[in-house]
């Protein structure tokens, strides 16, 4: 019997220096579009994705020195998600959702990108960087939210050159595997 497909893509069209804006689009039609903000020194401070269906959500950075310390909220000031980068040199991403602890890595290998990774379940999601523009491939193997995809691709986009030099090597790298368990 053959396995369903799940795998669920995204394409992501970056414009703007400073201030970016990031359009996310399924299948060639645009499902919203992500703002970063910065401060005087050039670090992310906020974001706001606004889609062209639904509700707001808010991107804040968290009080402290960390990178990558960034809550996830929607318009109605709900918590979503915080995510926090435990050292200045470390190439890992905690996130956490409420349901499950998640995990941000780089793709193994010399490429520019990330991997979502579940404690038990294995590869989550896959954020490849296009090799001569600055958008993304999203690939969703195993089912989730939307926002937790959303809050991955703000961090992973803002670390995307960080990616290059390969990752850890896990068991569950190979998305296929990952998404027929």
């Amino acid at each position: 019997m053959a396995e369903k497909n799940n795998t669920q893509n995204y394409s992501t069209r970056v414009s703007g220096l400073w201030s970016t804006r990031h359009e996310i689009s399924e299948d060639g039609t645009l499902l919203g579009t992500l703002t970063n903000r910065r401060n005087l020194f050039g670090m992310v401070v906020s974001g706001t994705y606004v889609p062209t269906k639904g509700e707001t959500l808010e991107f804040r950075r968290d009080p402290g020195i960390l990178r990558s310390q960034f809550s996830l909220w929607t318009a109605d000031r709900e918590w979503l998600g915080s995510a926090l980068r435990w050292s200045f040199m470390g190439r890992f991403i905690d996130v956490s959702t409420g349901s499950k602890p998640l995990r941000l890595l780089p793709l193994p290998g010399f490429r520019r990108g990330w991997r979502l990774l579940a404690p038990k379940s294995g590869e989550m999601a896959r954020l490849v960087g296009r090799a001569f523009s600055r958008g993304c491939e999203i690939h969703v193997h195993r089912r989730m939210e939307f926002e937790q995809v959303l809050f991955a691709y703000f961090l992973g986009s803002q670390l995307l050159p960080e990616s290059i030099w390969p990752g850890p090597a896990t068991q569950d790298s190979n998305p296929e595997a990952a998404a027929s368990s």
